[in-house]
């Protein structure tokens, strides 16, 4: 007698529609036009407007006000960063997180690759806070920053690479560097022969360091990162830097990095 196939369950088919627009945007590099957005969850613009109506009332889609696009919104982030915050590599790295505060006495924070790029999605702030706007779900540049740095030097490059051609497209216009590839690949190659990215330059008065954390396949998967003051942070950076190193080496460990 042949086996019965279990029988499959119902769900609801306009949830499952109005997902797409939402895997759509997840997808995109930035905010989208109606018109696109419908193109790729292949649906009518009208029909894909109810839609965003809907979930815009959510606080999953947002519209901005100058340009008429559609981004994610506040809720999107809030249950993508409560997954992130589940997976075993950011769990794990609570307790190293504390422990690194601890021990430099400056503001720690851990990061990730999510959709935009280099991603708080942990903060523990020591006894003064260094910036309220480097919060968690900041998404952190990667050729100015500390944290957007260890990205850069740590992954490979066909990670990064678009981002990086948006950025030296920003630099340009705004006048700031690095503004050239081969400016990028100088700062890449210092950040590699050291073993972590160290800043001062991105956010005035602020500097920072981060190092990288690696898997059991030997990727990149988290950034370790701390931030402080520049005046006392910049005096004790080398004891800063080596226990942020140490302490990202240690976790990778744990994670199965040989």
């Amino acid at each position: 007698m042949a086996a019965r196939r279990p029988k499959a369950q119902q769900g609801i088919q306009s949830i499952e529609v109005g997902a797409r627009i939402l895997q759509a945007l997840a997808q995109a590099s930035g905010p989208q036009m109606l018109r696109d957005l419908a193109a790729t969850a292949r649906m009518p613009a009208a029909k894909a407007h109810r839609y965003l109506v809907s979930f815009m009332r959510m606080g999953l889609v947002e519209q901005q006000a100058e340009t008429g696009l559609y981004d994610l919104g506040a809720f999107a982030l809030e249950l993508g960063l409560s997954a992130v915050a589940r997976l075993e590599p950011v769990a794990l790295a609570a307790a190293a997180l504390a422990e690194l505060r601890t021990e430099t006495g400056q503001t720690v924070a851990l990061a990730v690759w999510a959709n935009h790029g280099a991603t708080i999605v942990r903060w523990l702030g020591a006894d003064t806070p260094v910036s309220a706007s480097l919060r968690v779900g900041a998404v952190m540049p990667l050729t100015r920053s500390a944290t957007g740095g260890a990205f850069l030097a740590f992954l490979p490059q066909e990670a990064t690479a678009r981002w990086v051609k948006k950025e030296l497209i920003d630099h340009a216009r705004q006048g700031l560097t690095p503004s050239t590839r081969e400016e990028v690949e100088h700062l890449t190659a210092q950040i590699r022969r050291q073993g972590f990215a160290r800043t001062s330059e991105f956010i005035p008065g602020i500097s920072g360091v981060a190092a990288p954390v690696y898997d059991h396949s030997g990727a990149m998967t988290l950034a370790l990162v701390a931030l402080g003051y520049s005046k006392p942070f910049d005096a004790a950076a080398a004891k800063i830097s080596a226990a942020v190193v140490h302490k990202a080496a240690l976790l990778s460990q744990r994670l199965g990095a040989g």
